[in-house]
């Protein structure tokens, strides 16, 4: 049985991969470091599936990495092993580099001689629209220069950019891949949507950014990880695919849609009311990517609009209440990111 690698698989996007991968009865070998963002929650529908197993292992365990890949024998690593929150990247950069930087170099390392050996494997990179910085119109396709705004994009970008050094000084089979915003169930309550949906079920305020103007793109996280999958087994060694939903909505517009979306299911307490915050340093206007090399050439496309993707999400957190209570309530609430 064809055996699959994914870093940072007790994270979000991670963990939802994983779950589509065993229910296509791939062997997958989760790789996290478990730090705060990893959550053993993410995974306890299919831990004890005779398709997954987790070792826990830092990227930048050179020995150890070494020894799994030599064990396992991987046909694909999906590497989404990576700090990713741009709050925390203006708080302490330095876990960025360290994570973002130095992990992905020496997972390179040590894929460029396992490749050698087994020529069928591929690593596939996962990355971020925020590589490209403020896209004030139009939408940025594969070919748009890097012009990163914040230490986590800066050290995706870089992390980009070593990938594809990779790929043209020492022909690994490498791929990267840039998404959109993604959300849907297991994601961390210090990005913007769970954040909101917490603090709608605890009857809090609903805090926004600056005017609340600042627009994302938005793709439904099971939607991302069809994409991925397609991308492993059709994508071109050495491209870049942007995934995305062509679906752009600001961060007013998210709130006011999640209220909706709340009163429809439950009693919304009188604390529930939007309120504008400080802006963080740095912050983007908008993000908006040009899909449609993945489209064209994959035959990829999303399959969830944003108001279904959402009421899943919702419904996902009002049913999960034990998935915040695995959280440090700190780690939910605490502002960070301002100087």
């Amino acid at each position: 049985m064809e055996k699959i690698i994914v870093t940072g698989g007790l994270g979000f996007i991670g963990s939802n991969l994983i779950e589509l991968l065993v229910k296509k009865k791939f062997n997958v070998i989760n790789i996290d470091s478990v730090t705060y963002s990893s959550n053993f929650y993410n995974t306890q529908e299919f831990s004890k599936s005779r398709y997954y197993k987790f070792i826990k292992c830092d990227l930048n365990n050179k020995s150890k990495l070494n020894k799994v890949f030599s064990k396992y024998k991987p046909i694909c690593i999906f590497n989404l092993a990576a700090e990713t929150h741009v709050d925390r990247s203006i708080d302490s950069p330095e876990n960025f580099i360290k994570s973002n930087i130095l992990g992905v170099f020496n997972l390179l390392e040590i894929f460029k001689k396992y490749s050698k050996k087994n020529k069928k494997a591929k690593l596939i990179h996962i990355s971020t629209d925020e590589v490209y910085g403020d896209i004030l119109k139009g939408r940025s396709h594969e070919d748009f220069p890097y012009k990163p705004s914040s230490p986590y994009a800066a050290s995706k970008a870089a992390s980009d950019h070593l990938v594809y050094s990779y790929v043209r000084t020492y022909k690994i089979p490498a791929i990267v891949t840039n998404c959109s915003n993604n959300y849907g169930p297991k994601q961390h309550p210090e990005k913007l949507i769970p954040k909101l949906i917490y603090n709608i079920l605890n009857n809090k305020s609903l805090p926004i950014y600056g005017d609340g103007k600042n627009s994302r793109e938005w793709i439904y996280v099971k939607d991302h990880c069809e994409a991925l999958l397609r991308v492993f087994q059709k994508g071109k060694i050495g491209e870049f695919y942007n995934i995305g939903s062509n679906k752009n909505l600001n961060n007013l517009e998210i709130c006011k849609f999640l209220i909706k979306v709340a009163r429809e299911r439950i009693k919304i307490g009188k604390n529930v009311k939007i309120k504008f915050v400080k802006d963080r340093p740095g912050h983007d206007v908008r993000y908006a990517l040009d899909s449609k090399k993945i489209l064209t050439k994959l035959g990829w496309k999303t399959k969830t609009n944003f108001k279904n993707g959402l009421e899943k999400t919702f419904l996902w957190y009002l049913r999960n209440d034990k998935y915040y209570k695995s959280i440090s309530k700190k780690d939910i609430t605490k502002r960070i990111g301002k100087i």
